[in-house]
């Protein structure tokens, strides 16, 4: 990565990014945007260590997480959002996804049914239980 993308690479730097917590974010968000959530989530990460108190930084960071294909660590970020604030149908929804993509279709399901409970006008958290629930009748069958 050049030095534009990676301050913290700098000869004499001390490991931090430059700027402050909410930089470290909008460069976070921009990252995702350009689709690098590798990078994304290592640098979101920092902000949230920062500002461990930010749903905004830690929603980021779950779905960079989520993004990169780090499922394990988006379920934790995830359910920390939940654990925050249980009534948070986006955190709902991103645990759901993200444990279907890490196996785990009991979680799965039951977080979408959640999310999809919670907001029965997003069709899309539907279609995410819908699919989930055909994966667990294909597995036992």
């Amino acid at each position: 990565m050049s030095e534009a993308r990676r301050p913290e690479d700098r000869p004499g730097s001390s490991g931090a990014p430059d700027g402050g917590v909410y930089e470290w974010y909008r460069r976070g968000l921009a990252l995702l945007e350009e689709r690098h959530p590798d990078a994304a989530a290592t640098l979101l990460a920092r902000a949230a260590e920062a500002e461990p108190a930010s749903r905004s930084i830690r929603e980021a960071l779950a779905r960079a997480q989520y993004d990169a294909g780090r499922y394990g660590e988006a379920m934790a970020s995830f359910a920390a959002l939940i654990a925050a604030n249980p009534t948070d149908d986006y955190a709902q929804y991103g645990l759901g996804l993200a444990a279907g993509r890490a196996g785990d279709l009991p979680v799965a399901a039951e977080h979408l049914a959640l999310a999809a409970a919670m907001r029965p006008e997003l069709a899309h958290y539907g279609r995410a239980l819908r699919e989930v629930r055909a994966r667990q009748n294909r597995r036992s069958a």
